[in-house]
């Protein structure tokens, strides 16, 4: 069984989702099943077919992060240090052809977001960072071609 590399803060927000599901969204889902039944013939009732459509999507939905959370690997990011990139660091580049800064923290695949800064461990940016320092330069294969960024810092938070 493979492990899920995750962060604490990734593994308490799959843990929150699958309590939201199991005590919110399933309780929810049984009752408008039950409703759905009282109105009769089940054939054509797209009430029911929706709630048992739902049902269906919501036990995918538990199966899928009990795996997840059964795989973990937590790492507690506050505990690492040093000069290098590794899973979990915090690290500033800057593109050296337009001179735009990112910062991007290095987090497991189902806790990836863009948006937040949060790259996941299997992206080719991640990967080209993984063991590099500050001052490196690393390549990077884009849909657009081939970036160079230099590493400006490396955090651990």
């Amino acid at each position: 069984m493979e492990k899920v590399p995750m962060t604490a803060e990734g593994y308490r927000v799959l843990d929150d989702q699958l309590k939201q599901l199991k005590s919110v969204e399933r309780p929810s889902v049984i009752s408008a099943i039950s409703e759905a039944r009282e109105h009769g013939d089940l054939s054509e009732n797209a009430e029911y077919h929706a709630a048992k459509e739902r049902q269906g999507w919501i036990e995918g939905q538990i199966a899928e992060i009990e795996d997840k959370l059964s795989r973990a690997q937590v790492i507690d990011v506050s505990k690492l240090s040093g000069e290098q990139v590794k899973f979990g660091a915090t690290v500033t580049v800057v593109d050296e052809d337009t001179e735009e800064e990112s910062r991007y923290q290095i987090v497991g695949e189902h806790e990836a977001d863009v948006k937040q800064g949060k790259i996941s461990i299997a992206s080719p940016i991640a990967r080209a960072l993984i063991s590099k320092e500050v001052g490196d330069v690393v390549e990077v294969n884009t849909p657009g071609g081939v970036k160079a960024y230099e590493i400006l810092k490396v955090e651990w938070k």
